[in-house]
């Protein structure tokens, strides 16, 4: 199938940005984006905040990896919002400039496209009438920052606005993409209607002489097709699957008693009217409508099927019916999302590039996938980092806590590097925790003597955590066991200043397990499929008592 794209910024410099073209005699043509078809990079810049960020969740290869499938643009959902000190100035924080930075380069040497999706976005409540008093002030630091970057560079003003009259929210994006004009005249700004974002509310937003914006919409119909096993929607999909596409292909199941009475029921109900390829193609009709009556580009920011409840094959095909239906009306895309619970990746797996991609999802939506190979574990043989300024790559943060606070990034005063962690007021069994992914094996290591190690500094005399590995559990009938020590002041002072702590993997001692009850040690621990390290308030509560850490490592035994 030819694509009906536009063949714009074929040759883009790396500085400056590009408007794209108007529409007159010379193009009458509806416009079209200049990038075609790619993915959501989720849940890396969806933190918290800046010094929550896992920066080494995704890397420069992964971008790479991303480019390879045949992909050309990446949209990087951001709590913009949260990168900020907050009311009344929202002044960006510049330690997530430091990683956005880095991000943007990437994308610019790949030459990919990057869309910055403002997706400070809570699905659970409207967005507020006075949302314009943060994406003002945001958006004006974004643009004044990034104003001579390339033109791969793109805004997207604000994910989803629901909950918020038409009117009002065309009125505060308006002034929003006014105040980005002010700083950057030239890059490329994404637009939406309220609604969710909705294909349906286009029609709301006024028409504007700015010929540089896109207009997005998102695409999740027949809904509880996409979104059957889904705990975020209210009320809860989780008891729903089984729900096949299209209608008639399989059985319907019937609706959960939980959900009787609810809009849910009445989906069910509605169906075989719903659930239809036709209908597919109307609704995105109504984009394509909007698109060709005001002669301006249209772009699916997000479309997908949520893979917990949904049959495979089912989902394969609803991907394959919407990719090429938009294709076909020349409009661009971006799956939500590469890894989760949408990607494009086999359920339950590592997610790992070369082994664990959905192939016959990935060739659905037209793309090609590297030959996949079963993964085989292999014994690590050489020492690794856990944390060394960042989270290691495939090492995961995984921490619990329920009260208290953790910095990944403090710069104050590291043992090593550009910063720490530090950690304050943790309550007992909060754990600091280090996930595998996929699990390792340390056999080697723990044979030939590789140790532990790692800087910490503490403040209060009397102190005590532990130090632990778990392995992975294996079966109903296996435990998630334990092996590690504590770390108190017969090891090290809790006097201010850095020690380094150095415990052999042969000195650490069964701990026994927690899974729904306490088993007491049984010699079972396994150390070819260690599932992650933990710093645990095992003993006592942390409250008012603070602790840094350091450099944590496994260390090679070949260079002692």
């Amino acid at each position: 199938m030819r694509l009906r794209f536009a063949t714009v910024l074929t040759a883009v410099a790396i500085t400056g940005a590009t408007a794209l073209p108007g529409r007159g005699a010379e193009n009458p043509e509806p416009l079209t984006a200049p990038f075609h078809r790619g993915v959501n990079l989720t849940g890396w810049l969806q933190a918290a905040g800046p010094r929550q960020i896992q920066f080494t969740r995704f890397t420069r290869q992964d971008f790479a990896n991303i480019k390879s499938l045949g992909c050309d643009v990446i949209r990087l959902p951001i709590n913009l919002h949260f990168m900020t000190d907050g009311p009344p100035d929202y002044t960006i924080d510049r330690l997530f400039f430091y990683f956005l930075d880095q991000i943007i380069d990437w994308a610019e040497e790949l030459e990919l496209h990057l869309i910055l999706d403002n997706h400070t976005f809570d699905v659970t409540s409207d967005t507020e009438p006075n949302v314009g008093e943060v994406l003002i002030p945001v958006w004006t630091q974004m643009a004044q920052r990034y104003k001579d970057r390339s033109s791969y560079l793109y805004y997207e003003v604000l994910n989803e606005p629901h909950g918020i009259a038409d009117a009002t929210w065309a009125h505060i994006q308006q002034k929003v993409v006014s105040a980005i004009r002010a700083a950057d005249p030239n890059h490329t700004i994404v637009v939406t209607g309220a609604g969710w974002g909705s294909y349906n509310n286009l029609k709301h937003l006024p028409v504007r002489a700015d010929c540089n914006l896109i207009y997005s919409f998102h695409f999740y119909d027949p809904f509880v097709f996409t979104h059957q096993g889904a705990s975020w929607v209210e009320p809860s999909m989780v008891p729903l699957a089984g729900v096949p596409f299209p209608h008639g292909v399989d059985p319907m199941p019937a609706c959960p008693a939980e959900l009787e009475g609810s809009w849910i029921e009445s989906g069910l109900n509605a169906y075989h009217n719903d659930g239809t390829e036709a209908r597919v193609r109307q609704l995105i009709d109504v984009a394509v409508e909007f698109s060709t009556s005001r002669g301006v580009p249209v772009f699916c920011g997000e479309f997908g099927v949520y893979r917990r409840n949904s049959e495979d094959r089912h989902r394969v095909y609803w991907y394959d019916l919407v990719r090429r239906y938009l294709e076909e009306k020349g409009i661009p895309w971006t799956i939500w999302d590469y890894q989760g619970g949408f990607g494009l990746f086999e359920q339950d797996t590592n997610e790992l590039f070369e082994h664990d991609l959905n192939l016959p999802l990935v060739e659905a939506l037209g793309l090609t996938a590297p030959e996949q190979t079963p993964f085989v574990p292999t014994a690590e043989r050489a020492g690794f980092d856990l944390y060394a300024d960042y989270f290691a790559p495939r090492v995961f943060d995984s921490t619990w806590l329920s009260q208290g606070t953790l910095d990944y990034y403090c710069d104050s005063e590291p043992a090593e590097g550009n910063y720490c962690l530090s950690c304050t007021g943790l309550a007992q069994y909060n754990a600091i925790a280090f996930d595998f992914r996929p699990d390792k094996d340390l056999a080697w290591l723990a044979r030939w003597h590789s140790a532990l190690e790692f800087w910490v500094r503490g403040d209060t005399p009397g102190a005590r955590f532990e130090a632990r590995f778990l392995d992975s559990k294996s079966s109903e009938t296996d435990r998630p066991w334990r092996r590690g020590a504590a770390v108190d002041e017969t090891m090290v002072l809790w006097d201010g200043q850095w020690h380094l702590v150095r415990i052999p993997l042969s000195d650490l001692t069964e701990r026994g397990a927690w899974d729904d009850g306490w088993y007491n040690p049984q010699g079972l621990f396994d150390w070819t499929a260690v599932d992650r390290f933990e710093i645990v308030a095992e003993y006592h509560d942390l409250v008012g008592i603070n602790f840094w850490f350091d450099a944590l490592r496994l260390t090679d035994p070949t260079r002692r």
